[in-house]
């Protein structure tokens, strides 16, 4: 193995030979891609100029530039990682992109995809009301669907809130990079425990949604990402039912709760058959994502009371 790679680093030389020789490693390899590229030949591209400090709209010139012993070799350990280690592309570039905006990612957090962003996109419209002048992203991770909300609404107060510390460590490192210490803050909460006084116009929730038999099958690059941020109990709505219950009390008269519980969506509806919720349609892809208002929430709490006490 260790002569193969000797003699590949010799043969291969330009940008364009290790993108092609990085994707048709990633397809020997059988990955799978979902966690910003879809395709072994796009991931190719963004792991190798990544590797070369190299912008992925790079001219197409540079395709035939030859490279450096020194960086044949960091090109060649990047694509091996991901490979051998089925690392997360966003994982090896500290990087991922949401709502058009940048976010530094690692282990210590899901890589940002949630279909919420289209909803954020459009402004939550039909639902909100009025311009939320307090939102909170709740089970946060990254930060991003919270700071996304932020660059969306700028007049608004914006909490990130997660029950682990590393986390809330990552999300502060984008409001950092953001630059909006001034109009967001990350609070260590589980669920509402460390938010008692406070409402908002909108809560906005990508939790822990996946059932036991979906986490078990899952690809090996999911089982990269930390389990808390995924698994939630064999139906995948242990968090979900408290959150329900949960909510009304923390959001504003005409508030509005935004969850996503992804392939979990068929169980829920079945645990709470006359709970009125609204499943917009999302046509950049993705499912799952239901709203809810406070008047809803509250009309539906005896129901609610009733799962979570199960």
């Amino acid at each position: 193995m260790i002569e193969k790679r000797e003699s590949d680093l010799h043969e291969l030389q330009t940008v364009l030979d290790f993108i092609r020789w990085g994707a048709s490693r990633f397809n020997e390899a059988e990955l799978w891609f979902g966690h910003g590229t879809d395709n072994a030949w796009d991931e190719a591209v963004l792991l190798v100029t990544h590797a070369l400090h190299l912008p992925m709209d790079s001219k197409p010139e540079i395709l035939s530039a030859r490279l450096t012993m020194k960086e044949r070799q960091q090109v060649m350990a990047v694509l091996e990682k991901r490979a051998n280690a089925r690392v997360p592309a966003p994982y090896l570039t500290n990087e991922a992109w949401f709502c058009d905006l940048p976010f530094y990612v690692d282990e210590r957090v899901l890589v940002p995809r949630s279909p919420i962003g289209e909803l954020i996109r459009h402004r939550f419209e039909p639902w909100l009301q009025q311009e939320p002048l307090a939102i909170l992203d709740l089970c946060c991770g990254s930060g991003c669907i919270g700071i996304a909300c932020a660059d969306t609404f700028p007049g608004a107060r914006v909490d990130l809130s997660d029950i682990s510390q590393d986390a809330i460590d990552v999300a502060q490192i984008n409001i950092n990079r953001h630059q909006l210490n001034d109009e967001v803050r990350a609070v260590r909460s589980d669920l509402f425990a460390g938010l008692k006084g406070c409402s908002y116009d909108l809560i906005v929730s990508n939790p822990p949604y996946v059932d036991a038999r979906d986490l078990a099958e899952m690809p090996a690059e999911y089982h990269a990402e930390p389990g808390l941020a995924l698994g939630s109990g064999d139906d995948g709505l242990d968090f979900t039912r408290r959150l329900l219950l949960e909510a009304p009390d923390y959001l504003q008269p005409e508030g509005i709760l935004v969850c996503e519980v992804g392939n979990s969506w068929e169980a829920l509806e079945a645990a709470y058959p006359r709970v009125p919720f609204f499943w917009p349609e999302l046509e950049d892809g993705g499912h799952g994502v239901f709203v809810l208002t406070r008047e809803d929430l509250l009309a539906c709490r005896e129901m609610f009371e009733e799962g979570a006490a199960k």
